[in-house]
């Protein structure tokens, strides 16, 4: 088995991972909150504070929160565009594999990206809109 190519799999699907992770952190921090509260569910996030009251630190440093996973979101995003027309291995079996890790790893990262924005979209402009 030639082993050039076993580090693959783990580049295309570690950064578009690690960015929906940060995303999904933006909308646990900022989106849910102003979501519950819209809703008139201020009870339910008082009860999710204090269950996960780490949640108070990602609201306080949003900005912050918002940085890192833009950041991510980018990096992530030029290392997919930069692979895409990466060569997949010759045998049907891994150039099938091949195709189908890509795919994912472009159906998580639009994923992390739509995340982030309706993070963000809650976090800082929601609130100057409806408030």
């Amino acid at each position: 088995m030639d082993n050039t190519n076993s580090g693959y799999g783990v580049r295309q699907t570690l950064l578009p991972s690690l960015s929906l992770l940060t995303s999904a952190g933006t909308l646990v921090c900022c989106a849910l909150p102003a979501l519950l509260v819209t809703l008139g569910a201020g009870a339910v996030l008082a009860g999710i504070v204090g269950t996960a009251p780490w949640l108070i630190a990602l609201s306080k440093y949003k900005i912050w929160t918002f940085g890192i996973s833009g950041a991510m979101l980018l990096i992530a995003g030029f290392a997919l565009w930069r692979s895409r027309n990466a060569p997949c291995p010759i045998d049907p079996a891994q150039a099938m594999a091949c195709a189908r890790l890509r795919k994912t790893s472009n159906w998580i990262y639009l994923l992390s990206v739509l995340l982030w924005c309706v993070g963000f979209f809650f976090a800082f402009i929601a609130v100057r809109v409806f408030y």
